[in-house]
């Protein structure tokens, strides 16, 4: 079964890491991203821009993405979509979802909104460093390889 790896394109830091495995492994990468993210089409590479909308991307992907694919989000929503559909996802720092860990992410994304509307304010992510990059791309791989394994038997 052919799969693909669908990415959350619009504000994912590691496009570059991404197109090295799909080249690497021969997997078409489609990038996913509202018209204000202009992306670069290159060989192996689709990209689809959809409107300005809040949930454009997140629609998209979740109405094209298929049990197998690989989904690069930070999204926890969109990755419980993913996980639904029988798809694998992975955060832009190498976090694999899954079943047991989207509930308690999910949990905290509320309770964080929560406390954001009663006026506490919290720091954002931290900044991508050059070893957050490598352990995404590490992480990529092996989740490539073990597709690629066991679709080879």
């Amino acid at each position: 079964m052919a799969y693909k790896i669908v990415v959350d394109a619009d504000a994912c830091p590691v496009k570059t890491e991404i197109a090295q495995a799909g080249a690497r492994f021969g997997v078409e990468v489609l990038m996913v991203a509202s018209f204000d993210h202009r992306l670069q089409q290159a060989d192996g590479i689709r990209v689809v821009q959809v409107d300005r909308s809040d949930q454009s991307v997140d629609l998209y992907i979740a109405n094209h993405i298929r049990a197998g694919d690989v989904l690069v989000t930070q999204d926890f929503g969109l990755a419980a979509l993913a996980l639904g559909k029988k798809a694998l996802a992975i955060s832009n720092r190498g976090q694999l979802y899954t079943d047991r860990s989207i509930d308690f992410l999910l949990e905290r994304r509320h309770e964080q909104s929560r406390l954001r509307r009663g006026g506490k304010h919290s720091k954002g992510p931290r900044a991508m460093t050059d070893e957050d990059r490598k352990f995404f791309l590490h992480s990529l791989t092996k989740v490539l390889q073990s597709l690629q394994e066991n679709t080879v038997e």
